[in-house]
Formats: structure tokens, C-alpha cells, sequence
């Protein structure tokens, strides 16, 4: 491990000695490319800075144990080794999380998708409570979402609907709700007072680049159609909606949210390209099931991930048994406790895979 962090300590140097050089500076693209392989560095660079610091001052403590001391400065010699090596073990298990293989999505922006399964209009308004939760986490992180394409019903929620998140991490902090998620409340609706269950699937795909996925022109087929609101309601006369068919692999995406045809293809464009990205990613990881199985963020879509049960105010994420009654907040976007579990849940599978 220490090697490896030597290395990365003279590679990050070098980058600051390289970001200096007239030459880098002058080309924008050496620029960006260097600035970002130097970021991506930074805390590893930092932390084994702070590792070396502990260190040192840990051998030089004990030395000065060998020395003669009074009982006074034993005791505050002893006290300091005992710190010491406390931090020098924190900072031990933080590199070691650090070297750990990198998601290289992670630091993508999101296309996230919901929409109402088992329950009807009730799904379909528990479909709208998802996305009001993760556009005020996204606000919370000072993260930008947009809607792509919203079907929404005549009572306020949604059947589908589409929107990005953009902002630093945000794949790495979304990625694990990604799955089934259950309703159990009252609905508005029902006059017995009966507890209905009702379920709404999430999705969320990393924001492919054109590099990432290039798509020709002869492999889509785009029809436009006038755009239509809840009830029938036309939106607007001009055929503004635009739907995309991927013909090879008979991925469909449409999208109506904006009243220019342009926009609305860019949209779609957008959601096809991450959408073709996720299937290629798939793909992949379908043949390396057994690493998978590891990753709590990345499983299959069908599955159940968490309840939502309003009589008891109770949110149980079911693939690491984590129940908090705290309802409301949850709902509200103050999703980092649920998030901060699932991720050191991960890390802890992938060191132990490591041993």
C-alpha cells in the first residue's frame, strides 16, 4: 500500500511542477486534462501527507520514551503516543477505502428515472413524493436537476417522469436508488382508512458524453407528434413532442416537456445516450456477476430496496436492515444518513474482497 502512495505522491508533485510549465498553460487541453488528473489525486495526496506526519511524530514520541523523564512527562509522552497511533490507525483504514477501486461513473452527472408500478394513482402519487425527495436532496447538495419528460396524472402525480442531475458526485451519491421502492400509507383516496401498499421503480443512469456512445443517424427513427397534458388536455397544436426509436436495440424515448421540437430532441437525445450507456454497462457487468454481487448500489432494478411506512413514520432500506422513524425528513431530501450507510456498506464488502 505504501508504494503505491509514494507513487501517487511524486505523480501528484510532478502534476503541480507540470501545471506551472508555460507549455501546459498554453494548451488548454493538456490544461484540463493534467488540472483533472491532479483533483482525482488530491485526497490521497493529502491524506498520506497527514500518514507521514503521524508517523514521524509517533517514532520521535517513542524515542523520547527511552530517554529519562520525569513521571510528569512520562505521562504526557504516553498520553501523546496513545493519540498518535489512534489517528495512524484512522488514517490507515481511510487510505485503504481511498485505493480502492474507483466507480468510473462516479463523478458523472444522473438522468433519473420513476414511474408508477403496483398500485395505480396511488403509485403514480408516490412516484411524485420520490421526486420531490431527490430534487430537494439534489437542492440540498447545490446540485441543478432538470425535467426531461414528465407523464403526469390528473391528482398530481406522475406515471413517468424523467430529469438530470447535475453536480460533482452526483452518480456517487444516487447511484444506490436504483431498485423498487414500497409505499405503505393510507391513500387520499380511500374512504375505509385501509393501509395500501404501492410501489414505484427508480433508475439511475450515469450521464453518457457523444464520446461515450456515438449514435448514427441511420440507426434512429424520430416521429414527432403534438404534445397532450392530463385528461387530453392539448398542450400545444404544433407537433412539437418528439419521439426517438434506437433500432438496434429497440430502445424508445420520448419526450414532450418542452414546446420546441429542437429541445425536446436534445432531451431525448440526451436520455437515449444514457440509457444505451447503462445497457453497454449491463452488458458488462453481467459477465462479471460475481463482482456485483458485492456492490449494494448496482443490483437488479425489480428488486425491493426500501418501504416507506407512514403509519409508523419508518423508512427500512432492506439490503443493509437500516430503519430510521424519521418519515418526513426523508422525504424532505435529508437523505445523507441512508446514502453514508449504503456507501461505507460497500466499501466494507470491497476490503474485505481485498484481504
Amino acid at each position: 500500500m505504501l508504494d503505491r502512495l509514494e507513487s501517487i505522491r511524486e505523480r501528484y508533485e510532478e502534476l503541480s511542477q507540470l501545471l506551472c510549465d508555460p507549455r501546459v498553460i498554453n494548451n488548454p487541453e493538456l490544461l484540463r486534462k493534467y488540472s483533472k488528473e491532479q483533483a482525482d489525486l488530491e485526497e490521497k495526496y493529502q491524506a498520506y501527507n497527514e500518514y507521514k506526519r503521524v508517523t514521524e511524530q509517533l517514532s520521535d514520541a517513542r524515542a523520547m520514551l527511552q530517554e529519562k523523564l520525569d513521571d510528569e512527562m512520562y505521562e504526557l509522552v504516553k498520553a501523546e503516543i496513545d493519540e498518535l497511533s489512534d489517528r495512524k490507525e484512522q488514517l490507515e483504514e481511510r487510505l485503504r477505502i481511498l485505493l480502492l477501486p474507483k466507480d468510473p461513473n462516479d463523478e458523472k452527472n444522473v438522468i433519473v428515472e420513476i414511474r408508477g408500478a403496483a398500485g395505480g394513482e396511488e403509485a403514480a402519487l408516490f412516484a411524485a413524493d420520490l421526486f420531490r425527495m431527490y430534487t430537494r436532496y439534489a437542492e440540498r447538495q447545490g446540485w441543478k436537476t432538470e425535467v426531461l419528460d414528465a407523464n403526469p396524472t390528473g391528482l398530481g402525480g406522475f406515471k413517468e417522469v424523467i430529469f438530470s442531475v447535475q453536480g460533482h458526485g452526483a452518480y456517487s451519491r444516487l447511484k444506490y436508488e436504483s431498485g423498487a421502492h414500497r409505499v405503505q400509507r393510507v391513500p387520499e383516496t380511500e374512504s375505509g382508512g385501509r393501509i395500501h401498499t404501492s410501489t414505484a421503480t427508480v433508475a439511475v443512469l450515469p450521464e453518457a458524453e457523444e464520446v461515450e456512445v456515438e449514435i448514427h443517424e441511420k440507426d434512429i427513427r424520430i416521429d414527432t407528434f403534438c404534445s397532450s397534458g392530463p385528461g387530453g388536455q392539448s398542450v400545444n397544436t404544433t407537433k412539437s413532442a418528439v419521439r426517438i426509436t434506437h433500432l438496434p436495440t429497440g430502445i424508445v424515448v420520448s419526450c414532450q416537456d418542452e414546446k420546441s421540437q429542437i429541445k425536446n430532441r436534445e432531451k431525448a437525445m440526451r436520455v437515449l445516450r444514457a440509457r444505451l450507456l447503462d445497457k453497454m454497462q449491463q452488458e458488462e457487468h453481467a459477465k462479471l456477476a460475481d463482482a456485483r454481487k458485492s456492490q449494494v448500489g448496482t443490483g437488479d432494478r425489480s428488486e425491493r430496496i426500501r418501504t416507506y411506512n407512514f403509519p409508523q413514520s419508518r423508512v427500512t432500506d432492506h439490503r443493509i436492515g437500516l430503519t430510521l422513524h424519521k418519515l418526513d425528513q426523508v422525504l424532505d431530501g435529508e437523505l445523507d444518513e441512508i446514502i453514508d450507510a449504503l456507501t461505507l456498506h460497500e466499501q466494507a464488502e470491497l476490503l474485505k474482497k481485498a484481504e
